[in-house]
């Protein structure tokens, strides 16, 4: 069957511009910032970037609009958030347009981050109203105990291009019905749709009376991002991207005693017991080591397989590789998009190289995919591999879609295997042996921040704490308790006795 055709430059290029134009963004061109698009590998827009003064102005006027935001009851603050989710649903398919045109996502998913959007406002609005603290039982008479929660200051949010609106929202829905205010340092490949969720937030803003300076977007290079991770009047710093990158800021951060919140690399894996259903697995296995052409913190990237039941799953995996539909993501019938980059399609190339002159045997794909119609693009087949051993390079996160497959004969080898890498975020277990799928969530098992048995490693909910352990960074996003991130607490001590009564019975005066 014959696939339709790519887009044209011109033609994303308009679609991007009805998009804004019906959200009522104002794309300020002019600059040498070039907004492009990895379906042609194409600029579409240049944009002018903010300097340095641009960025203290920016943190400015943030700090003043939080004196104010931080003493507005939560309820309220929570109608700004609430106000934004309508907006988000009113604009979903528009945002979607700009998602996919500079990220390069299939339609389904670039919709589903929008949803997960207006659903982490949603989530927000309710925890307006849940701030909870505590009581604490007293040893003193007369006295009571009770912590506190109180709006923490200026949140940066530097974001990825992967999600580069999900990501910004989980922060950013969560932080302003904690009070805080919010600036936004966007990833460069994807300042459209940043331009257009400012927007909407703007006018969010204005209808329910609140400061406009409670979000700020500031486009721009590592500079900008860099301002940020030093001024001290930044008080937490939520960065998702590279382990490198978050090896610079991390401790930058912490030089000043200020806050960050990391959310880093991932080399997600799933363990297929003997006793897994290999329907199930198939599905959950291509989607989460294929879908958004590997390019999520949560792809599944190493697959260890029971020595019994490997060849038949690796049959099936190959033969569900060969049928992907790559393509256009605006396609409706197209599972696996572009790369972001020529230099992402080079870095994949040289892991597949690696894991080859290591005795590792390419099973299905690694063709790279309409290069004349595209030249400047880098649409590629998913690459299913099978290896003897966790070498260095299967041990690293390739931002591609690379499937590395082991196998192992007990459980304890491969919970093992899976643990045995720096990173810690996603994980999963096939199997439908209750004491293997509690053993993999105990304690002695996965050491990862996400843990799930019979589905994939991507695709996690709002209502829970998104994040991971070691390389991983640490930090926790979205759901749950992760509000407290955005908050300083305090311990309170109320004597409503005629007495002083000091602590542990110490006797003064």
């Amino acid at each position: 069957m014959t696939r339709p055709a790519l887009p044209t430059t011109d033609e994303l290029r308009a679609r991007a511009r009805t998009a804004l134009d019906r959200i009522g963004a104002v794309v300020p061109e002019g600059g040498d910032f070039q907004a492009r698009t990895p379906l042609t590998g194409e600029d579409l827009f240049g944009l002018p970037t903010a300097t340095e003064a641009d960025t203290d102005e920016a943190i400015t006027a943030s700090r003043a609009a939080f004196l104010t935001w931080r003493t507005t009851p939560a309820p309220r603050r929570g109608e700004l958030v609430r106000r934004l989710g309508e907006l988000l649903r009113e604009h979903k398919g528009d945002l979607a347009d700009l998602v996919t045109i500079e990220a390069g996502k299939i339609r389904s998913e670039a919709l589903g981050e929008i949803q997960e959007m207006i659903d982490i406002c949603e989530f927000a609005v309710g925890l307006s109203r849940q701030l909870y603290g505590r009581t604490i039982a007293s040893e003193r008479p007369g006295h009571r105990l009770a912590e506190t929660w109180h709006p923490l200051g200026v949140v940066g949010v530097i974001s990825a291009f992967n999600f580069p609106a999900a990501v910004w929202s989980w922060n950013t829905a969560v932080a302003l019905v904690c009070g805080d205010t919010v600036i936004w340092k966007p990833s460069e490949l994807t300042p459209l749709i940043s331009l257009a969720c400012d927007h909407l937030l703007a006018r969010a803003a204005d209808e329910v009376g609140a400061p406009r300076d409670v979000h700020r977007l500031l486009l721009g290079d590592r500079a900008v991002g860099e301002k940020l991770v030093d001024d001290p009047r930044v008080a937490l710093v939520s960065a998702t991207g590279s382990t490198h990158m978050g090896r610079e800021v991390g401790p930058r951060v912490a030089a000043r005693f200020g806050r960050s919140l990391l959310e880093l690399g991932g080399n997600n894996a799933a363990i297929v017991a003997p006793s897994a259903d290999l329907d199930l697995a198939v599905q959950g296995i291509v989607f989460a080591a294929a879908g958004t052409a590997g390019q999520r913190c949560t792809t599944l990237r190493r697959l260890i397989v029971h020595r019994d039941i490997a060849d038949t799953l690796v049959e099936r995996l190959t033969a569900a590789y060969g049928k992907l539909p790559i393509g256009s993501p605006f396609d409706e019938t197209t599972l696996v998009g572009p790369l972001i980059s020529a230099k992402a399609l080079d870095a994949m190339r040289v892991a597949v190289s690696r894991v080859q002159a290591e005795g590792g045997k390419v099973l299905a794909g690694g063709n790279r995919r309409l290069s004349e119609a595209a030249p400047s693009a880098a649409y590629v087949e998913p690459v299913l591999i099978r290896v003897e051993a966790q070498t260095d390079v299967v041990r690293e996160e390739t931002f591609a879609p690379i499937l590395y497959v082991l196998t192992y004969d007990t459980l304890e080898e491969a919970i093992a295997l899976h643990n045995d890498v720096p990173q810690g975020l996603s994980s999963s277990i096939f199997t439908r042996d209750q004491q293997e799928a509690e053993i993999f969530l105990s304690s002695a098992g996965s050491d990862c921040g996400i843990a799930n048995v019979n589905i994939g490693t991507s695709g996690a909910e709002i209502g829970g704490a998104f994040g991971g352990e070691k390389d991983t960074g640490g930090g926790r996003e979205s759901g749950s308790d992760a509000w407290k991130a955005y908050m300083r607490s305090a311990t309170n001590t109320v004597n409503y006795s005629s007495e002083l009564a000091l602590a542990q019975g110490v006797s003064f005066l």
